[in-house]
């Protein structure tokens, strides 16, 4: 029998996944695989957390690192835009192939920002969980399925009917309880679990009482990071599993499965442990290579002569901003001079900064290409 729950035959026909108390005594099986995997999961969370005394302006790297999460995780659930399509819109610099969930995007980020001070001052709690899925569906897809609230009907996950499921998760009475259960789960300490260990069996025990209409699979994902965050692992909100998850997608989902099954629990476990090292890493690497690319270009835009004061805040500025055209050139800068803006924009192309990424001679627009690079997204130009 399952660790976490069993399946019960409904009175309509299909069978609904029904959590046991959680947590159960000896969920987790201390195993020397296990214990190994926590070990390297330990040891890049502290190199991770270590980046932001070693490396000078983090904001820039967590700036585009939160984007890049974004993406990837309204990615999983369908979203057809990109980082670079987010980057232009949110630049106003969006054109008409920029596909129209890009405001999905928008909302993930505002909402893990809103989540991320809220969780300064108030607990992990689902009132705080209800707040930020508010602000994850406002205006975008999902917006009629009940923003800010748990469900009151039954949900179900694959397939096109509630009998051709592939999971069905607890019904409401069922789900309240359980959800009480992990709540009081994300402040004990009775059971002495490692943060890394109980990080994991939030996101899937979360996954499985699914207790929103629409964005279970958001919101659980930015648990993670929330949870580790309010727990002092991380200093910043520097972790973010979407990527990983979106790779191993069909792996994400068989895992998840297991977890709900005999001896699935440790399997999902190992999965997720080492998705911390590899993002761990990952992102240890990337803010390294970015503090290398600034310092590159920190030294070419100071050979720009009388124009070098000007092109560092040029340059400054686009590590929030790194697709611009001419206007906005000149509003961060402060040049009123349209041929002065062109001739600052000529020298970071010719310095291999700045690339023309429309093609056209009017209504030009600029990508800082080398610095998005860097998150290795696809480019399309």
């Amino acid at each position: 029998m399952s660790q976490i729950g069993i399946f019960r035959q409904q009175p309509t026909g299909y069978k609904a996944f029904i959590p046991h108390p959680f947590p159960q005594k000896g969920l987790v099986a201390w195993d020397s695989f296990l214990i190994n995997q926590l070990s390297k999961g330990n040891l890049a969370i502290g190199k991770l957390a270590a980046v932001d005394q070693l490396i000078p302006d983090m904001d820039f790297f967590i700036y585009m690192y939160v984007k890049k999460e974004a993406a990837h995780s309204s990615q999983i659930e369908g979203t057809q835009a990109t980082l670079i399509d987010y980057v232009k819109a949110e630049a106003k610099l969006a054109d008409a192939n920029t596909p129209s969930d890009v405001d999905e995007i928008k909302n993930y980020i505002q909402a893990m920002n809103y989540g991320m001070q809220r969780i300064k001052t108030l607990p992990l709690s689902w009132r705080l969980i209800q707040e930020i899925h508010g602000k994850l569906l406002k205006g975008v897809r999902g917006q009629h399925k009940s923003p800010g609230e748990f469900r009151k009907t039954q949900n179900w996950i694959g397939g096109p009917t509630i009998q051709t499921a592939r999971f069905v998760p607890p019904p409401h009475h069922e789900m309240l309880q359980a959800l009480s259960d992990l709540e009081k789960f994300f402040h004990e300490s009775f059971t002495q679990l490692p943060a890394l260990i109980k990080a994991g069996l939030i996101h899937a025990q979360f996954e499985t009482i699914h207790p929103f209409l629409d964005g279970n699979g958001r919101i659980g994902r930015l648990l993670i990071t929330f949870y580790l965050y309010k727990e002092g692992i991380l200093p910043r909100p520097l972790l973010y599993l979407s990527e990983y998850f979106k790779i191993y997608r069909k792996d994400y989902y068989d895992k998840l499965d297991r977890y709900r099954q005999d001896g699935g629990v440790n399997q999902w476990l190992l999965f997720f442990l080492e998705g911390i090292r590899s993002v761990a890493e990952e992102a240890v690497d990337t803010a390294q290579r970015i503090t290398k690319l600034r310092e590159k270009h920190l030294e070419s835009v100071s050979h720009f002569g009388r124009n070098a004061e000007t092109a560092l805040k040029l340059l400054n500025k686009l590590y929030n901003q790194p697709v611009v055209d001419a206007k906005a050139v000149g509003k961060m800068t402060g040049i009123n001079s349209k041929a002065n803006v062109n001739n600052l924009i000529e020298k970071f192309i010719a310095a291999e900064i700045l690339f023309e990424i429309t093609g056209k001679e009017r209504n030009r627009r600029f990508l800082y290409k080398a610095y998005l690079n860097q998150f290795k997204e696809p480019l399309s130009e």
